[in-house]
């Protein structure tokens, strides 16, 4: 009888009753806002991380669990990035939904060619994932392949509004058709530039980009440089220069700094995902951004 009486009271104020709502848990910012732009009023996406963290190194916190215990999807990145966090977040939600291997498991990595797939794998090799390189979303055209699959998934667990995600998925994809061919032409003078990096996580755009990377400043991925190995690095830049070092939004400036006022190469920032810089507001800034930050590098 209540709630007859507060529906009753809502239809008279010409508020709408709220509906059912997908609720995705994203492992990373680019993920709940590519969540969003499929799924739009039909889902409600959390990001576990944000720009200003290292997605390898996250801890299970109590929240985080209980928002994967609410979930009826986890999207994530996949090929290992999360694997230091993310299982025991699944295990101790005790949510059979987002279990591995059930349509409740999204890997983005799963739906795209991944990059750097090592021969083999062993400690002594630093934080190397044997499925590949994990940061796939430095390159855009990696987006519509992983929208589309997507799309499909939300479709599977949610039929009820499968012909919208399709659809939603459809206006996304000509958009970012579009977006991908103005940044390939502002970032046509990026082509054959050579860079250096501090992690190795930009294989994906230095492939998009045509760039040439000629040192990473970590002796291994994920082992911070030691002065003696940054002593290296600048002999190998006298002898094979780069035009700038970049970094993402989340690591440390100390080792780029360096780099930069010792070698006399701008240090670069990238926001690397959503929220990594002022400019990166979104997915579609989130690339505008990038280029604009490489192209002033050249300068």
């Amino acid at each position: 009888m209540i709630r007859a009486i507060v529906l009753a009271v809502l239809l008279a104020l010409g508020v709408s009753t709220p509906s059912w709502a997908l609720s995705v848990f994203a492992c990373e910012p680019e993920w709940a806002a590519l969540s969003t732009e499929i799924g739009g009023p039909n889902v409600t996406a959390y990001a576990a991380t944000t720009a200003m963290q290292d997605p390898h190194q996250i801890q299970a916190r109590p929240s985080l669990i209980a928002k994967a215990r609410a979930a009826d999807i986890t999207v994530c990145s996949g090929s290992e990035l999360e694997v230091g966090w993310l299982p025991q977040i699944v295990a101790q939600s005790a949510n059979k939904k987002i279990a591995p291997g059930t349509p409740g498991s999204f890997e983005a990595a799963r739906y795209i060619t991944l990059l750097e797939k090592p021969a083999r794998v062993d400690r002594s090799m630093g934080d190397v994932h044997a499925g590949g390189n994990p940061h796939i979303q430095t390159d855009p055209r990696n987006i519509l392949p992983i929208a589309k699959a997507l799309a499909a998934r939300f479709a599977q667990i949610d039929p009820a509004h499968a012909a919208d995600y399709n659809a939603r998925y459809a206006a996304f994809a000509t958009k970012w058709r579009a977006a991908l061919a103005r940044w390939t032409a502002r970032a046509a003078p990026l082509r054959g530039q050579s860079i250096a990096v501090q992690h190795q996580n930009w294989v994906y755009l230095e492939t998009w980009l045509g760039m040439k990377r000629v040192v990473a400043l970590e002796p291994k991925p994920g082992v911070p440089p030691s002065s003696g190995y940054l002593a290296q690095v600048l002999t190998l830049l006298k002898r094979t220069p780069a035009r700038m070092v970049i970094r993402s939004a989340y690591e440390d400036s100390r080792a780029s700094e360096f780099i930069s006022q010792r070698a006399g190469i701008p240090a670069v920032v990238l926001p690397y995902t959503i929220g990594g810089t002022p400019g990166a507001k979104d997915l579609f800034s989130l690339y505008d951004d990038t280029i604009t930050r490489l192209l002033a590098g050249l300068k």
